[in-house]
């Protein structure tokens, strides 16, 4: 997918505006089924004739689908660049308001500015970290707000050491009240919303497992459960800062470790 993604943008010779069109149409494409060229100029703030020939150029380069007063729809490389292009923005805004406590609109507006010059290795990097801070026992809200303690310059050596003990005491107990409550394991579509996971195993074969794990749901990966779409076929979740959605039988198939 990253190879894939490298390459057609290295073809398209994209710029930063123009990634912009693709997640706007992106993103109204899912709210509303189709984009109309009066919603992109609403989302991104432009005059018509901006977006007239934008979409244009971005046409000729085989990224939308577009005929004056048509709906406009992302071609497959197209889809494969919105995609890449709001999961850097996600990822970098989740980072923003999670880690540096900043909040929802600044967070937005700075990763709007940053998700254009962020290489590739990087942003993979910054998604290791944010999983890392799921699943250490030393890490959480409280070690968040350590470090907020920690800018404003109120945090000594003694309140570390403590700290440590504290986590360690926690985790302890975190395990005996799953063990008790045999909550260790669960499948994917068994996980309430909102709840985060470790992927343990993928019991399947063939083509079956082939799919799940290109989709990404590999051993060791974080998800995050999103929702049960309305048909109930379907479960929706957020892994390596992309959003699937995994036919339900799949989901059964995937074992997991709550965080």
């Amino acid at each position: 997918m990253k190879r894939q993604v490298n390459f057609v943008k290295r073809q398209k010779k994209l710029t930063a505006s123009q990634e912009d069109y693709l997640e706007a149409i992106f993103h109204i494409s899912s709210d509303k089924q189709a984009a109309r060229a009066k919603d992109i100029a609403t989302r991104l703030k432009v005059n018509s004739s901006s977006v007239t020939g934008a979409l244009r150029v971005l046409a000729d380069k085989g990224l939308i689908n577009y005929a004056p007063y048509d709906v406009i729809t992302l071609t497959p490389d197209g889809k494969m660049i919105a995609e890449d292009v709001v999961r850097r923005h996600e990822v970098l805004s989740d980072f923003f308001m999670r880690v540096l406590r900043v909040d929802a609109v600044e967070a937005d507006e700075t990763a709007c500015n940053v998700e254009h010059a962020m290489p590739r290795s990087v942003l993979d990097n910054l998604i290791q970290f944010v999983e890392f801070l799921d699943i250490c026992p030393r890490v959480g809200n409280s070690w968040m707000e350590a470090f907020r303690a920690y800018c404003g310059g109120r945090v000594n050596q003694e309140e570390c050491v403590k700290c440590t003990f504290k986590a360690l005491e926690d985790l302890k107990g975190k395990r005996r009240k799953d063990a008790e409550e045999g909550k260790t394991t669960l499948k994917l579509h068994e996980m309430e919303p909102g709840q985060k996971c470790k992927i343990t195993m993928i019991k399947a074969r063939g083509d079956a497992r082939n799919r799940i794990i290109d989709m990404g749901f590999k051993p060791g990966s974080i998800v995050e459960m999103e929702r049960l779409d309305d048909s109930g076929d379907h479960v929706e979740v957020k892994v390596k800062g992309y959003h699937r959605s995994l036919l339900k039988d799949d989901a059964k198939k995937v074992f997991t470790e709550i965080l």
